[in-house]
């Protein structure tokens, strides 16, 4: 088995709805081989990978998976299922495996995974099993579930940040991670906050510059009268000698920007302790601060917006002696306990054999050999960071209420929204007999969140109702997919809530646009271009043009929508992505319809045979639209209380539980041509339903589609129509079998004396579908010039152009009437010089900004003739 290539999915796609990895792999021969006819396989993996035995599988029983290997399974299907395992073994939640066939020996192995880089390896360890299972090779599966683990602390979130993103979550709040760190967007657009583990976007710089530095916070918080200890900056060892005389042993020395308890020495009763720390931590840190030391419990209070919100006594690490085992073998034993794992990873963390920790228990004779008397309790730090392996008691509710108002103006003194308050008294229920020893930025919130014993605290809920309590919901999220027209109903959902006032982030074929101004040109309808509007904080209403190949190769930018509309599916792109037939092709589409919340509105073309079969897919409301106000099951959706558009009597009508509501007329509908264009009656359609499942007033709509047009401002690249000396252009992005139908249709229905066509179409498109645009063009057009795009999508130069030709030909058209000019700029240029008065020109293009620059130069030069003309 050899792995061809990787994909990760962030987001919800064609695979799965949640993360996941897409692995292409060779079978290499034995996608007919199942596992029971290779020696000895199924035993080997079900031993080295005894979680095997969980899984259910398709017959959903216990031990379903090692029945299906003894009974014969193939190998694509234990790869699945060993990605998964593993994953499992991770403690990832992972559940989701599917293996397809893609032709003979190669399969896509998909498999959900949260973390990417973690996922791909995953899938390099099943692959790897496997091959060595088939070899007869040994398996090092500890040595490989370690380096795995190691990959996943540097992608995983710490537990401050997932338990913020935990209650995300559950309040339907979506997020976007923010490069490979702890930084999360949460929300979109204007309604967004940006977090850092628990640093707000609201949190003061200058706040976190005074909390880092422990020697200003103390100064800050002496002069507003609050309890802080003694202390001073170490400048040398003779001025720290004096100083401790000063202060009066203990004294505790740490350095002035730490953090995790880190360098930290406490209770140095003498000189000689305090050399020795200084020896110690001097190697390591150039600014330390000495202060005195007090004593009482460690406690950490919790303050988010400015209110106590936990409390927790932190313990020091310890261990109880049986009178036989050494210190360091009982310190082993008590990181077995599965709360424990490294950094910040489990609710508690391992503890390290370090100098510190040697140094502290060598202070209280004893040494890591030393084997404590049965019931003897040994310290192994003094300090109780969670950090350090510290343990966490919660009380909160035992914390009195002149102990809460010190804290909140301690964080309000310093100026952290989000802040963690280390208090050392003898009792937290009691007015503070002790000090304030520090005020952190980004505090952890874990021993909140899983403390050892006591109550959990919701601190993540906390941070996020301060985040967002002055936002009611998130920006509405339309999504615009379909073979046609996507872009048409995206401008004009746009252009329509900026009417209304709304500030909109638009992505479309032509670009993206941030309150009607454009940032980027091109074709921006990818994941990459909406998550630029979902993560600008100026946008209050996001319109996503969705595109096919955008949905395929990275999946769906956000999370859920408001609005999902599918235009209509037609056979366009067959043949590219291991699409084949309109059914996968709805398919894909489908993505854009199922996303949606369950209170928003997935919009269908009920004219559309192939959209209305997705019907079953919908969990949200459903509006249909028609042009048929007889439509069957357009008819039937409205019977049952479903909202309903349509025309009837060249009207557009709005209807719901036989409430009926007329909009406007059609051949008011700028983009109609007075109702000429007929698929830009369906787009306008689509767009006033998007409109009303928004709110957004009648008279508005109305207002709307009266003031839209089809020129390069309101829609540009959509026929676009212009008159230059007598005659008429017309510039349309079509590029399809159905697009070129609908554009020509409309075409005829305007005044002419010859109809002549500038055809194109991209190279990736079947053989056979570039033939019949050819047909079409010749079954319809006096003249024809053919030309290519300059993206020949694999293409040889002239083999498009060629196949076009030969299509214009199968309709009996003429020969003499067809000219080749591959470059399409000068295609346009050469036929506007040839045309007469009375001709109109189509040209199908593929790059609209250059060839409008030729439209203008010539309107400008015949204007020109003209006044020349009349002086």
């Amino acid at each position: 088995m050899k792995i061809l290539n990787h994909k990760y999915y962030s987001g919800r796609n064609i695979y799965c709805h949640r993360p996941c990895i897409k692995m292409e792999i060779d079978l290499e021969g034995f996608k007919d081989v199942p596992s029971k006819d290779i020696n000895g396989f199924n035993e080997k993996l079900v031993q080295i990978l005894p979680i095997l035995k969980e899984h259910r599988c398709g017959i959903d029983e216990e031990m379903g998976f090692v029945k299906r290997l003894y009974e014969g399974t193939y190998l694509s299907h234990i790869c699945e299922h060993i990605c998964i395992g593993i994953q499992n073994m991770l403690g990832l939640e992972g559940a989701y495996g599917k293996a397809r066939q893609i032709e003979g020996d190669i399969y896509f192995i998909i498999y959900e995974c949260e973390y990417e880089k973690t996922g791909i390896e995953i899938g390099k360890t099943a692959v790897m099993i496997i091959n060595s299972l088939i070899s007869s090779k040994e398996t090092n599966i500890e040595e490989a579930i370690y380096k795995l683990r190691e990959i996943l602390k540097f992608e995983q979130l710490g537990p401050s940040t997932a338990a913020i993103i935990r209650e995300a979550k559950s309040r339907r709040i979506p997020y976007i991670r923010i490069g490979e760190g702890s930084i999360f967007q949460l929300g979109y657009g204007s309604t967004s906050r940006m977090v850092e583990a628990t640093v707000s976007e609201k949190t003061s710089g200058l706040a976190i510059d005074i909390a880092c530095d422990k020697l200003l916070t103390k100064e800050v918080l002496y002069n507003q009268c609050l309890p802080v200890t003694e202390g001073s900056q170490v400048i040398n060892p003779v001025q720290m000698l004096v100083d401790a005389e000063v202060i009066g042993y203990p004294v505790v020395l740490k350095p002035r920007f730490g953090n995790q308890g880190k360098g930290v020495f406490v209770n140095l009763k003498n000189e000689k302790e305090l050399m020795q720390a200084y020896n110690i931590i001097s190697k390591d840190y150039k600014d330390i601060i000495i202060e005195k030391h007090v004593v009482g419990e460690d406690f950490r209070v919790c303050v988010v917006d400015y209110e106590v919100v936990a409390v927790s006594k932190r313990v020091p690490p310890y261990i109880i002696g049986d009178g036989v085992t050494t210190i360091v073998e009982l310190i082993h034993k008590l990181n077995e306990d599965s709360r424990r794992g490294d950094g910040h990873e489990k609710p508690l963390t391992r503890i390290k054999l370090n100098e510190e920790l040697i140094n502290y228990i060598w202070k209280n004779s004893y040494s890591l050999n030393s084997i404590p008397k049965k019931g003897e309790k040994v310290t192994l730090r003094e300090n109780a960071n969670l950090s350090t392996g510290g343990a966490s008691v919660d009380c909160t509710d035992i914390i009195c209420e002149e102990n809460i108002e010190i804290c909140k103006r301690v964080a309000r003194t310093v100026g952290l929204d989000i802040c963690g308050i280390d208090i050392c008294c003898t009792d937290i229920s009691k007015p503070i007999d002790g000090a304030i020893i520090e005020v952190n930025a980004a505090p952890g919130i874990r021993m909140h969140e899983h403390p050892c014993d006591g109550k959990s605290r919701n601190v993540g809920g906390a941070i996020v109702d301060m985040l967002f309590k002055e936002i009611p919901k998130q920006i509405p999220v339309i999504s615009v997919t379909g073979t046609n027209g996507k872009t048409t109903t995206a401008r004009l959902i746009s252009y329509v809530l900026s009417l209304a006032g709304h500030k909109t982030g638009l992505t479309t074929t032509g670009g993206i646009y941030i309150n009607n101004q454009c940032i980027d040109r091109g074709d921006t309808t990818g994941y990459d271009s909406a998550m630029t509007v979902l993560t600008n904080n100026e946008v209050e209403v996001a319109v996503l043009e969705t595109a096919r190949g955008g949905i395929i190769r990275k999946g769906l930018a956000y999370d859920l929508a408001d609005v999902g509309i599918i235009t209509n599916i037609t056979s366009d792109h067959l043949g590219i992505d291991n699409i084949e037939t309109i059914e996968e092709l709805a398919f894909v589409k489908s993505l854009v319809v199922e996303a949606v919340k369950d209170d928003g509105y997935a919009i269908l073309n009920a004219d559309d045979h192939a959209s209305i079969a997705l019907l079953n897919r919908i969990k949200s409301n459903i509006i249909l639209f028609s042009k048929d106000k007889n439509n069957l099951i357009l008819v039937d959706h409205m019977k049952n209380g479903g909202w309903g558009i349509y025309v009837s009597n060249d009207f557009i009508y709005v209807e719901k539980d036989k409430n009926i509501f007329p909009i406007i007329k059609v051949k008011d509908i700028k983009i109609t041509l007075e109702g000429k264009l007929e698929y830009n009656v369906e787009n306008a359609m689509a767009a006033c339903a998007a409109l009303v499942s928004l709110g957004v007033d009648y008279s508005v709509i109305r207002k709307g589609l009266q003031s839209f047009y089809l020129d390069e401002i309101h829609n540009p690249g959509r026929f676009n129509l212009y008159k230059f000396n007598d005659s008429t252009v017309v510039l349309d992005y079509a590029h399809n079998i159905k697009g070129y139908k609908a554009v020509i249709d409309g075409i005829k229905k305007l005044d002419y004396k010859k109809l002549i066509g500038i055809i194109g179409v991209p190279g990736d498109r079947k053989d056979e579908d570039i033939i019949r645009l050819g047909e079409i063009a010749g079954e319809n057009f006096q003249y024809i010039y053919i030309k290519e795009d300059n993206d020949k999508r694999c293409r040889k130069e002239g083999e498009v152009a060629s196949l076009l030709k030969k299509g214009v030909l199968k309709s009996g058209f003429d020969e003499k009437n067809i000219k080749i000019i591959l470059e399409e700029k000068q295609a346009l240029k050469k036929a506007m010089e040839e045309c007469k008065k009375g001709d109109l020109i189509i040209i199908f293009f593929e790059n609209y900004e250059p060839l409008l620059e030729i439209v203008k130069k010539e309107i400008k030069r015949s204007n020109n003739n003209s006044d020349e003309a009349l002086a």
